[in-house]
């Protein structure tokens, strides 16, 4: 398909729903997010290695500084009782190897760090492009169906929530685990009596962690619904705006702005109150465990079973094994956005694909002479390049639902570089028609014929190629007027491009524009005017020289001068091609070859101009109505 719809393309803000809300399934989700981060197997392997080595060195920390605290001690005794002092070398070479050990602690987080951040950006790319390429394989339905924002946020919520938590989740989770487990071991080898009067605090602070995330993870589920709701509603009012002003609506937008904006404050303080209530809670329970620590260590030192340096790094131990448990908890919560994220996607990739290839695709026979000059037949597939244009429509029945029927019983022939019109009131069905020769709908029942082959039995894909569009909402992205232009046919040289613009009328006025060609539309392309940007698709459409050109409404929102001058382009375009143009001006479709009259669905009448003003139906109606419009 040569030419898309859209002037203004759809803002990249985020919309539709939060991926931060809870999962449906999530042991799915993680076993499937699991799955697609086992190519980067390797990378994670370093990752956990290094991970596990720069915890592991700063747990050795305490134990090796309580050495240097022993030296201190034992020297400041000896030295009052005046029989020594403190040996100042042996404390500097523990405090140099402690520097040593903490500075390839720091080195080996840095490489975790460092490798673990391309997994997850590598993640997060893999993802986007399995979205990009899923949304141009899916069928017109699911996104008529859908917001755009709802889609969109697959793409930049789900996607950048995803890669986030990926990132963080993992090497917490190895640190925090690798710490815990590191640390009950250091403790027990200082005193295993202490370490059981420690471990007491780790049930009071797994149940009250327990009951925060409880009642905090509806809060954030709801704080990233409401997200949604208030960047959808933003982003498509920002898009509106002047149909906003003109009906007066400000009011109405503003009220219904603060109540998803009084939803989202409410669900937001809550969420972060009871997210802060993570660490004043675990600070409160560590306390505890000191006072446990210090009343029964000062005992034990009393009686000469353990160290001063030995209780300095137990007190150093015991505030490391709380502080793993807060971010374990902290790593449940982005493992729940992270699964959420990922089944969003998840299911967006899975959702059933618009059919491309066909279980039999139409062929072609050909006779050949084989090497001994005997005259062979052969079939081949089909291709554009063997289509002349002739349509038929055999019977066609559709509905978008099955119980709403809107194509009844669609019967029409066009025989090659015929111009046919397709002409009725709103809802008759006309876009319709266009949808379902281009396979965006496949047929009910009955058949749509190019060249006497069911459409059906095409690629997609190779079908579009056979078609050319010019709609009245034009889309031009942002680029050079030449690149706009060649979008119609990528291999098009500059004078292709520019005799196609000469056949579009529009060759004088990107003449008249700084940098001709070469000039950069801005991305509303709102630096030329509406009658222009008509032009340069249709010279688009003219470059990319397909078999069948479809016009809908490409002239309705244009003044009558340049109507006329979009007519001639048009006429250009027309000449030598099947084409279909829908259009509410009967004025300006009076020499097709073919004109049908759609009316529920149904073609009441056809014929050319004069045979349908003669039958004094209700093509008459319809133009004598235009008629009496545009004189009165």
């Amino acid at each position: 398909m040569s030419e898309q719809t859209r002037t203004r393309r759809p803002a990249h803000g985020m919309g539709g729903r939060g991926a931060g809300e809870k999962p449906k399934d999530f042991r799915r989700a993680i076993r499937k997010m699991l799955g697609t981060i086992a190519s980067y197997r390797v990378g994670l392997i370093f990752v956990m290695v290094f991970a596990v080595g720069s915890t592991v060195f700063n747990i050795l920390g305490p134990r090796i500084l309580s050495q240097a605290t022993d030296e201190l001690f034992s020297g400041l005794v000896l030295k009052v009782q005046g029989l020594g002092g403190i040996d100042f070398g042996k404390v500097g070479r523990i405090l140099l190897f402690l520097l040593g050990m903490y500075a390839l602690s720091a080195v080996f987080s840095f490489i975790q760090g460092w490798i673990m951040s391309g997994v997850s950006q590598k993640v997060s790319y893999e993802f986007r492009r399995q979205l990009s390429e899923k949304i141009s394989r899916m069928p017109m339905n699911y996104f008529e169906s859908r917001t755009n924002g709802e889609v969109l946020s697959r793409i930049t919520n789900d996607v950048d929530t995803l890669g986030q938590s990926l990132n963080q989740s993992i090497t917490t989770l190895i640190t925090s685990v690798t710490t815990m487990i590191g640390v009950l071991i250091m403790m027990l080898s200082i005193s295993p009596l202490m370490t059981l009067i420690a471990l007491v605090i780790l049930p009071v602070s797994m149940i009250l962690i327990m009951f925060v995330m409880k009642h905090s993870q509806r809060f954030f589920r709801d704080q990233q619904a409401y997200l949604g709701h208030v960047n959808g509603q933003v982003e498509e009012v920002y898009g509106g705006l002047n149909v906003v002003k003109a009906f007066n609506r400000e009011e109405k937008v503003l009220e219904d702005f603060n109540r998803d904006n009084q939803m989202l404050y409410q669900s937001a303080w809550k969420s972060q109150f009871f997210s802060g209530m993570m660490q004043p809670i675990m600070q409160f329970v560590g306390n505890l465990g000191y006072v446990g620590v210090a009343v029964s260590g000062s005992v034990l030192a009393i009686s000469g079973a353990i160290t001063v340096g030995s209780i300095q790094a137990f007190i150093q131990y015991v505030r490391n094994f709380t502080q793993p448990i807060n971010q374990i908890a902290q790593v449940t919560n982005m493992l729940q956005s992270m699964a959420a994220a990922a089944e969003r996607v998840f299911e967006f990739l899975e959702e059933e694909e618009e059919e491309q290839k066909t279980a039999h695709h139409a062929m072609i026979a050909e006779q050949t002479v084989d090497e001994k000059g005997e005259l062979i037949r052969r079939e081949r597939p089909v291709t554009v390049d063997d289509l002349k244009g002739q349509v038929i429509f055999d019977h066609v029945r559709f509905g978008y639902t099955p119980d709403k029927v809107i194509i009844n019983d669609f019967c029409a022939r066009v025989e090659p570089g015929q111009t046919v019109a397709i002409v009725g009131p709103t809802g008759a069905g006309k876009t319709t028609m266009v949808k379902l020769l281009m396979r965006f709908y496949d047929v009910n029942a009955g058949r749509i014929l190019l060249d006497g082959y069911d459409v059906r039995d095409f690629d997609r894909s190779e079908l579009r190629e056979a078609f050319g569009m010019v709609l009245q909402d034009t889309w031009l992205f942002k680029g050079t007027i030449m690149e706009n232009i060649r979008y119609g046919r990528q291999d098009a040289t500059d004078e292709e491009v520019i005799e196609a613009a000469k056949a579009a009328h529009a060759h004088h006025f990107i003449q008249t524009l700084p940098g001709g060609y070469q000039m950069e539309l801005n991305e509303e392309a709102s630096n030329v005017s509406q009658g222009q940007k008509q032009l340069l698709t249709i010279a688009r459409a003219i470059l990319a020289d397909n078999k069948v050109l479809i016009l809908d409404e490409a002239t309705s929102s244009v003044d009558t001068r340049t109507e006329q001058r979009i007519q001639k382009a048009m006429n250009n375009l027309m000449r030598g091609r099947t084409s279909f143009v829908i259009a509410h001006r009967l004025s300006t479709i009076r020499d097709a070859d073919l004109i049908l009259v759609m009316r529920g669905g149904d073609i009441v009448e056809q014929g050319t101009h004069e045979e349908l003003l003669a039958k004094n139906g209700f093509y008459a109606q319809l133009y004598n109505a235009q008629f009496e419009e545009a004189t009165a």
